[in-house]
């Protein structure tokens, strides 16, 4: 009796000693079991890109993606609904002590560095511009009577411009907003007369239904302001561009993970500035957070 009491005593140990999976039954850790994560629409290509090639490599594994605006998906993020953010910017320090105050350190991790191109229609004789001459559209100042269409009000496209020109609000004039980046690609196909401003990312991904718009749009050279980077002439934000630095209008993309603990978040995070992961940034067109070294091993055969 005693040596069956001992045994059902040690049953009862070891079960309570095993790591209890969730109701899926797929255990949750780096390379298993499932994320919810905010996505800045302007990513959504890249982004769905690493998760189709991560997700063929750790096949146990579950993505639910929120699209939006920036100013959407941040207050979101803000209240603790999802912890995981793909977003142009990093945490203000007031918003990383929302979560410190929870006791969760927010991590951020730049993966890859975005370009935002002006676009125009493809029968405009002037295809470039300087970037002091898109701050003065900002401000309100121009008088050469171009106008910028965005995104939408609440975009991180839009937001990155405010900044860049110093401006909390627009000028009555100049500036326009849509609902879309495909709004506004259509837009600047049926109109000569004004100046898209979309995503790299957004160009290069997108769909095939876009194709006979895409054909009517190029995209514009930036010369930069004197004494910066680019300001020798004028640059298209091609990939290499984007690698050097010398195009003006550069983002970066981070992904900042609060979950606070170590699960599929941390791992897809990590996986994203692995060789790999920035293999599949290179591919897609923009610029790797950083590039693989390429060191050749040369054997005397003599």
């Amino acid at each position: 009796m005693k040596n069956l009491s001992f045994v059902l005593l040690l049953m009862v140990f070891v079960a309570c000693k095993q790591k209890p999976k969730p109701a899926s039954g797929v255990e949750e850790t780096r390379t298993s079991g499932t994320v919810s994560m905010l996505v800045d629409e302007s990513f959504s290509g890249v982004l769905a890109d690493q998760i189709e090639v991560f997700k063929t490599d750790y096949p146990d594994t579950k993505f639910t993606i929120i699209e939006g605006n920036e100013q959407r998906i941040l207050p979101t993020f803000l209240n603790d609904s999802v912890r995981v953010l793909i977003s142009s910017r990093m945490l203000t320090p007031e918003e990383d002590k929302m979560y410190r105050n929870r006791s969760i350190v927010p991590k951020s991790s730049r993966f890859a560095i975005d370009g935002i191109a002006l676009i125009t229609n493809k029968d405009n004789l002037d295809s470039n511009i300087t970037v002091d001459e898109v701050v003065s559209i900002l401000k309100g100042t121009s008088i050469n009577g171009k106008q910028l269409v965005f995104d939408n009000a609440y975009s991180s496209t839009l937001r990155y411009f405010k900044t860049l020109a110093g401006i909390t609000t627009l000028p009555p004039k100049g500036i326009y907003t849509l609902k879309t980046n495909n709004d506004v690609i259509k837009y600047i196909a049926e109109n000569k007369g004004s100046i898209g401003v979309v995503g790299v990312n957004w160009l290069i991904d997108n769909n095939k239904d876009m194709a006979g718009y895409l054909d009517k749009v190029k995209m514009m050279g930036v010369k930069n302001v004197k004494g910066k980077k680019g300001d020798d002439k004028f640059y298209q934000p091609i990939q290499t561009n984007l690698i050097n630095g010398i195009y003006p209008f550069l983002r970066n993309i981070y992904i900042i993970n609060a979950e606070g603990r170590d699960g599929l978040g941390t791992g897809f995070a990590n996986w994203l500035v692995s060789p790999r992961g920035q293999l599949i940034v290179l591919k897609s067109g923009l610029g790797p957070h950083k590039m693989a070294s390429r060191d050749f091993n040369f054997k005397n055969t003599n």
